[in-house]
């Protein structure tokens, strides 16, 4: 199925509450929970899980997560950081005995790619701090266990992915990779998919809570199936996560605050960038040109060149986030800049994965925002299913380094460099809500965050323009990867709708340029959601005490929806 770039859809617009995310059945049940009583954390977790059941070639109960929430009667933002960790049997030492190395690394879908599962426990624990008390755990997944049990249509877009990632689940050493599939088949669009054992793992985490996953029958189906594929992850690693709750980090952009969750998260990448562009005026500089993409590329290879060494796990390293948020700081970056020529490439990096992550953003009646991100990290991610369980397990770990020198090195009980980031955006002088947003897709989600909040914040467009309009994608030189030849730089991907006179001008520039890249291949510049609150004196209407605007990406199957 061709994806030929077009869009022309309004801006969802509503008073009580709104929910954008990748499946439109995922967004009824969201919708559902917050008419029923619920807030936007609760709203925010049965999404997540009818994800799960609806597009689990991007997302699952045994991935990771992460959520932003904002308190609108204390207008404060809080964070959730549901990664997992290296099990404490696996080390570099235990690596190299087994032949992997920095020069000869792991493969990428490899049992001991998978860290201990966050998003479990990233659940409960979002209802249990951030929910609104009305609703059980139980509630808030019954929609999904229905929805595995009963069946569902599959939606387009993820049945194409579904099909991508198939052949991983065929495997034969995968030997329940066919619970993922529809009679020894990735099911295509329109087909009706079936999830019992799904239905099944839900059930438990609904009775028992986290002990319903990190312990008894799924605990020992993760740690049997990974042992049988040569991991080391054992059920102590399992039976002794936790969840964090981590202080979000911030920078302001003019007017606005974004927020962003700390390392070992990559949000970091975003803000360093923001702080650079900060220094230039865009008033005159039309959108999407050659002067303007430079700009924004200039700046995200150079947060890029911080954050791939920095971004670690902050219980293990030191990470220098105050000093890389300062202005001062950004300033010395951006006298780096040239305007007649792009940067020399980056040095520091590793292999760039696309990522077919799910996010999405639910806001409530009351002013309260829950910006949502959940993940296998590659697609089906390790693609490996434990026995009964009816999800994949992710393969965060490959994200690890394999350098000993290097903050993100591999080590037991370490979380890894993580891609996904949930955004959230407030007014700095009041500290009202003015977005809750968020652009999956690895190492796509910084230069999305920037490109959209940009959008938005220098020329004015609406939820669904600014997610509509093309985007650019740093993709960075493969490092270490065998088999692939090195080179010094990288390219830029530009998406359909980037004219060619200013592609022509961006290689002018010394840019090395890939594109216009088109139809499923798209999927490199991620897939966004924004939810904005546009307050009376920002618009002619007046009596309404506040308004949400609403856009879902066009590259996904999803929608808003709102009420």
């Amino acid at each position: 199925m061709a994806l030929p770039y077009s869009s022309r859809r309004s801006p969802v617009i509503c008073r009580s509450g709104c929910v954008a995310c990748s499946q439109p059945l995922a967004a009824e049940v969201g919708l559902q929970v917050l008419k029923s009583g619920g807030n936007a954390a609760d709203a925010a977790v049965a999404v997540a899980a009818a994800l799960n059941v609806t597009e689990p070639c991007s997302t699952g109960i045994g991935g990771d997560c992460f959520c932003l929430f904002y308190n609108a009667h204390t207008k404060t933002v809080q964070g959730l950081n549901g990664s997992g960790r290296c099990p404490q049997a696996l080390s570099l030492e235990r690596l190299s005995s087994e032949g992997f190395s920095l020069g000869h690394p792991l493969p990428p879908r490899h049992a001991h790619t998978v860290t201990v599962p966050g998003a479990a426990a990233g659940w409960v624990d979002t209802v249990e701090r951030f929910g609104s008390g009305k609703l059980s755990l139980s509630e808030l997944l019954q929609p999904a266990i229905a929805l595995a049990e009963d069946g569902f249509p599959v939606a387009p877009v993820t049945a194409h992915f579904w099909s991508n990632g198939s052949p991983d689940l065929l495997k034969p050493s995968n030997r329940h990779g066919g619970d993922m599939l529809l009679n020894g088949h990735a099911p295509k669009a329109g087909d009706i998919m079936k999830m019992p054992h799904l239905a099944n793992t839900f059930r438990s985490l609904a009775s028992h809570g986290k002990a319903g996953f990190y312990e008894g029958q799924v605990a020992e189906a993760i740690v049997a199936c990974l042992k049988e594929n040569g991991g080391a992850m054992t059920l102590d690693d399992l039976r002794t996560h936790r969840s964090t709750f981590d202080e979000p980090i911030r920078t302001r952009y003019r007017d606005i605050d974004v927020w962003e969750i700390p390392p070992n998260g990559q949000g970091i990448t975003a803000l360093v960038a923001l702080n650079i562009l900060e220094g230039f005026d865009f008033k005159d500089t039309p959108h999407n040109s050659v002067e303007y993409l430079h700009k924004l590329i200039e700046a995200m290879q150079l947060s890029f060149a911080d954050s791939w060494w920095f971004t670690a796990d902050p219980t293990k390293v030191s990470v220098p986030v105050e000093g890389l948020l300062s202005k001062d700081y950004a300033s010395t970056r951006r006298q780096l800049m040239s305007t007649d020529k792009c940067l020399p490439a980056y040095e520091r990096g590793q292999p760039f994965t696309s990522s077919d992550t799910v996010y999405f953003t639910v806001v409530d009646a009351h002013g309260n925002a829950c910006s949502f991100i959940n993940s296998n990290y590659m697609g089906f991610g390790s693609a490996l299913v434990p026995e009964r369980c009816g999800f994949t397990l992710q393969n965060r770990g490959a994200n690890f380094s394999l350098d000993p020198t290097h903050p993100n090195a591999l080590a037991p009980g370490k979380r890894s460099y993580h891609t996904i980031i949930p955004g959230m955006a407030t007014r700095a002088d009041t500290g009202q809500l003015f977005s809750s947003f968020g652009v999956m897709g690895g190492f796509m989600q910084p230069q999305g965050h920037v490109q959209v909040l940009l959008n938005m914040l220098e020329y004015g467009m609406n939820p669904q323009e600014a997610l509509d309009v093309p985007r650019f994608c740093i993709i960075p030189p493969p490092k270490n990867v065998p088999g692939v030849e090195q080179q010094k730089g990288g390219c830029v991907a530009l998406e359909e709708g980037i004219d060619d006179k200013t592609i022509a001008g961006l290689k002018a520039l010394g840019h090395n340029v890939e594109g216009p890249v088109v139809g499923h291949k798209r999927s490199l510049f991620g897939r966004g959601q924004i939810v904005t609150l546009l307050h009376p004196s920002e618009r002619s209407c007046e009596g309404v005490e506040q308004v949400w605007w609403a856009g879902s990406d066009g590259r996904a199957d999803g929608l808003a929806i709102g009420y």
